[in-house]
């Protein structure tokens, strides 16, 4: 199916389930900045997608996926985190390096192939940046997460997840020796600025940014 469309159809579609997550009417505006581009070039790929029976649009209202749309996207974001696992677990790449990586190895077409990689993986739940992976159904797995900047004192948790994938970030979060399945302990919540000290593993103690406690998920 996905033969029909292009890598930047593909590409919208991808960015407006994203943003639909928080709302189901996404505006033109919001996907420019989504995509990094200007507000013009959007309406005009609006357009082809709803010639395509891939979203509606109402001016002044915003766009939304038909069911069409959004099990494409979906498809392309299995896709996408299947490949960084394969990128991460078996070609050991560091998880800030494999995005741009999966950015272009999910327009790969051949469902077999996606098949065999899920199970060559042993069909994992999640990527290496603690996101959802997409069954073949379309189904995503759920996990009960929490923002680390919330904890209290004293309390501890497991580090499941980012809600950025920025190499920037991620590097950082390597810097200061933080990966995924980590126990974290909130040591110290400064009320000046909201930073926080953190114990990792009952070992390292460090000091983080309320920025960066927001962006970090826990179970």
């Amino acid at each position: 199916m996905n033969a029909e469309y292009s890598f930047t159809e593909e590409n919208y579609l991808k960015a407006i389930f994203k943003l639909s997550e928080h709302d189901d009417v996404v505006s033109t505006n919001a996907i420019a900045e989504e995509l990094n581009t200007k507000p013009p070039s959007v309406s005009d790929m609006v357009k082809k997608l709803e010639q395509k029976e891939l979203v509606s649009y109402q001016k002044y209202k915003g766009v939304q996926l038909s069911n069409l749309g959004k099990s494409i996207a979906i498809r392309v974001i299995r896709k996408h985190r299947l490949w960084e696992v394969f990128l991460v677990e078996k070609l050991a790449f560091n998880w800030d390096e494999v995005h741009e990586l999966a950015e272009q190895l999910e327009h790969i077409i051949s469902p077999k192939l996606v098949d065999r990689l899920d199970k060559f993986l042993d069909y994992p739940k999640f990527d290496p940046h603690g996101d959802p992976i997409p069954s073949k159904e379309g189904v995503f797995p759920t996990q009960k997460t929490r923002k680390l900047s919330i904890l209290k004192n004293g309390e501890q948790a497991t580090v499941v997840g980012v809600t950025q994938d920025q190499s920037s970030f991620l590097q950082y979060l390597t810097h200061i020796g933080l990966q995924l399945g980590d126990q974290v302990t909130l040591m110290n919540h400064f009320e000046f600025d909201q930073s926080m000290d953190i114990q990792i593993n009952a070992e390292k103690k460090v000091h983080i940014s309320a920025e960066i406690a927001d962006n970090i998920l826990v179970d």
